[in-house]
């Protein structure tokens, strides 16, 4: 899989909300569909993103239609997957180390960088608080709650912080997108990217896809069109959703 990450440097210049909506309502989404472990864990939630780089950071935005809504990790380093989370994992090219940065639906932050999964190194106060967030479920905990609820999540990167230049950005990074919710009543592992596992795990760099600064000439053969998502409406999402 691969996508683009659109230049936009006018991001900076927007509160982090508005760069959201900016982003919702002109970008093209991709879409997090592959139920990797469907016999275990087969609901498979809506989840579309968007990612998009200015000159200084990179942004990404969530919209999310899932069953079940809950957020009770609050500090920053929490296992907030297992919470309703939206995930991006993304490594430069020529480096042995990839990133994570896990997202609760009210934006607490479990983020590190690593080579291997069990010898992370956890982002510090000061680069955690570097990592802008803006969700639509507020900041307040969320006790696990049922039904079927509708959420965003906004998120800016300074490029510094994962060693990128906007001066001399590589062709293309490799990442992957990630929808869970390790301890809910329709726990869930589902990624942009396809994984091969017999588990879940989402530390897989090797099943990273491309997500290009400069897209190539010519332009790479169009994913299956069940890859993109075009815009549709909130009711639209919804109707589709449950099966309507």
């Amino acid at each position: 899989m691969e996508c683009s990450i659109i230049s936009l440097p006018q991001l900076d210049k927007m509160p982090l909300q508005q760069a959201g909506q900016y982003l919702d309502s002109n970008v093209e989404h991709g879409v997090i569909e592959f139920v990797n472990w469907s016999e275990e864990f087969p609901y498979k939630p809506y989840c579309t993103f968007v990612i998009a780089v200015s000159s200084t950071r990179l942004y990404v935005f969530f919209s999310v239609i899932s069953k079940d809504l809950r957020a009770v990790n609050l500090d920053d380093l929490s296992p907030v997957a297992q919470d309703s989370c939206v995930e991006f994992f993304m490594q430069v090219p020529d480096s042995n180390e990839y990133w994570n940065f896990e997202f609760n639906c009210i934006g607490t932050l479990n983020a590190s960088h690593r080579e291997q999964r069990n010898n992370p190194v956890r982002l510090n106060a000061q680069q955690l608080k570097s990592i802008q967030r803006y969700a639509s479920c507020g900041s307040e905990p969320i006790e696990e709650q049922e039904g079927t609820y509708c959420w965003d999540l906004t998120v800016s990167i300074p490029l510094e912080l994962v060693g990128l230049d906007a001066e001399n950005l590589p062709d293309y990074i490799m990442g992957n997108f990630y929808k869970c919710a390790g301890k809910t009543a329709h726990q869930h592992y589902v990624s942009w990217n396809p994984i091969d596992g017999v588990k879940p795990d989402f530390h897989r760099p090797d099943c990273f896809g491309k997500l290009w600064f400069h897209m190539p000439e010519p332009v790479a053969e169009l994913r299956p069109a069940s890859h993109v998502e075009k815009k549709k409406s909130l009711r639209q999402r919804l109707l589709r959703l449950i099966g309507k």
